[in-house]
């Protein structure tokens, strides 16, 4: 089971021969609460409300603080990462639909045109092993439009992508996610993009102090 300990176990190994690099600025820290905050995991209206005037004091537009928001809404895409080869199994399992076929030309367009051999996509198939194929055979709707809606928040840029990395991790490290794969995923993102240890394991602990989730009244 995943828990915060060994998340940062885990961040601590991937960190090995990281440089230290500098602590996080204040407003990648401020949009990285603000992720925190506006997470699914947490919607705290009182920290929400903080954040937002926080990300505002520290510099933040209105189209920063909505790339944040948007970014972090996409956890909900988890729960079709974590499902589609199950759901594709038991309906191969019961005979709803033909195993071991192979794509047909719909979706092999869609295939190359999303997937194609994009990096990204590679080390989150390395991280769960066929879902991406196993959402496009269930349904070309829902697959076309995970890629669409995950694809919000980098359309502008503005935003860095390192920070955004940082959110994107820092979101799936809280501990009402604690999603290892995004984590891992992300990480290496961060890392390649010029993060050092510092900033990295900052966002780690801004991660383990995020709101708690208490409801929407």
């Amino acid at each position: 089971m995943l828990f915060l300990p060994y998340l940062r176990e885990a961040a601590l190994k991937a960190l090995d021969g990281v440089v230290e690099g500098h602590p996080l600025a204040p407003l990648p820290r401020a949009l990285i609460r603000l992720g925190l905050a506006a997470s699914v995991t947490s919607l705290e209206r009182g920290a929400l409300s903080v954040a937002v005037a926080t990300a505002y004091d520290r510099g933040a537009t209105p189209v920063q603080v909505q790339e944040v928001i948007a970014l972090v809404s996409g956890l909900g895409v988890h729960s079709l990462m974590i499902s589609a080869v199950t759901v594709l199994e038991e309906a191969q399992r019961r005979g709803l639909i033909a195993a071991g076929e192979a794509l047909d030309t719909e979706r092999q367009i869609l295939w190359d045109a999303r997937v194609g051999d994009d990096p990204f996509w590679a080390d989150f198939e390395r991280e769960m092993p066929g879902f991406l194929k196993a959402m496009l055979i269930l349904s070309p709707d829902i697959f076309t439009g995970f890629f669409d809606y995950c694809a919000i928040p980098w359309k502008s840029g503005a935003v860095p992508a390192r920070v955004k990395e940082l959110i994107a991790m820092a979101s799936d490290a809280t501990p009402a996610h604690r999603f290892g794969p995004g984590l891992r995923v992300h990480m290496g993102n961060a890392i390649k993009l010029g993060c050092g240890r510092t900033e990295i394991l900052e966002a780690l602990d801004l991660a383990a102090a995020a709101p708690a989730h208490r409801g929407t009244p």
